[in-house]
């Protein structure tokens, strides 16, 4: 069953229509809806590339939340073999919301790290909606020195509306972790190429995103705080969530002409949920291109271009 978003309503009706008449055709054979189902199927292919092609920022939030978008475990397992996931930060807890391990990416040993959020009541339960607490920092933390002692290059793939914000998380140093993970990525001399691939929300999506090569999906957001956080701060309304998106300069075509991303990954038209096998495919693809231009330089140099991208982006600012 496929979920529509509130924009989708003429994509619903004429898909809606579609399953109709195919319902017909099977319970009764002696009735023809063969024509009148690919000219909707027309209608429908039309209809989503007019909506799609004018998404305002808001609109693409909620795309880029999209319960069906394809997650962080749909991306390890097509794009990486033997992917080992580790447990715990050695200190306190193993958080579910950041995945972690080692694996091979086209035949080459990597570390992975990446936000889960879950794609049922349970699941999303288990991994915290995708919203990790100090001890998930500090697993990534330990992933990255292993991979930079290893000199294996690191893939980090950001999923999440934000770090989890609960007294226990404030009272173990959420923020400390954060700054401490964030730190790690500058320090690191191997190439470390992350993608946004849905929500990129806050110090919890930079702390695992400060990256060599920075991608977003083509319906990604990337943003300081969520456009709900925004509003009710600037405005005290978090209903004013729309009228903070586009104020925010949160899209994936926004942050490209800051020069705060390095490229965006298109979707197919009405998102990457439409067809996940496809935008995973192409993500492996950017991940692929980043590691080989990356691969030929050593770490200091990859260390300095690092630190030197994020100064610029001040800067330029």
């Amino acid at each position: 069953m496929h979920n529509y978003l509130d924009f989708e309503k003429p994509i619903s009706d004429l898909e809606g229509k579609i399953h109709e008449l195919k319902k017909i055709a099977s319970e009764d054979e002696s009735i023809d809806t063969a024509d009148e189902v690919e000219r909707l199927e027309v209608r429908t292919r039309e209809a989503m590339a007019e909506i799609y092609s004018k998404l305002n920022p808001w609109q693409k939030t909620q795309v880029a939340r999209h319960p069906q978008r394809p997650h962080f475990q749909e991306y390890a397992a097509n794009l990486f073999t033997e992917f080992t996931p580790l447990a715990g930060d050695r200190k306190f807890a193993n958080d579910e919301a950041i995945q972690a391990g080692l694996a091979r990416f086209r035949g080459t040993p990597v570390a992975v790290i990446g936000q889960e959020k879950g794609n049922d009541t349970k699941s999303r339960i288990k991994h915290n909606f995708g919203s990790a607490r100090p001890e998930g920092y500090r697993k990534a933390i330990r992933v990255m020195e292993m991979a930079d002692r290893f000199g294996l290059p690191l893939i980090t793939l950001i999923d999440t509306a934000g770090a989890y914000p609960g007294i226990g998380a404030e009272e173990r140093g959420q923020a400390e972790a954060i700054a401490r993970s964030t730190e790690m990525c500058l320090n690191m001399r191997v190439p470390i190429v992350s993608v946004v691939i849905g929500e990129g929300g806050s110090g919890g999506a930079i702390a695992i995103a400060t990256g060599s090569r920075v991608y977003m999906l083509e319906h990604s957001i990337y943003s300081v705080i969520s456009p709900e956080g925004a509003a009710s701060i600037l405005w005290r309304d978090s209903t004013r969530a729309k009228e903070a998106a586009t104020n925010m300069k949160i899209t994936a075509e926004d942050l490209k002409s800051l020069g705060i991303i390095d490229g965006i990954i298109g979707e197919p038209v009405g998102g990457a949920h439409r067809d996940p096998d496809a935008v995973i495919e192409k993500t492996g693809t950017v991940i692929a291109d980043a590691l080989k231009e990356l691969s030929g330089r050593t770490g200091d140099q990859l260390r300095s271009d690092r630190r030197q991208k994020y100064l610029a982006i001040g800067r330029q600012l």
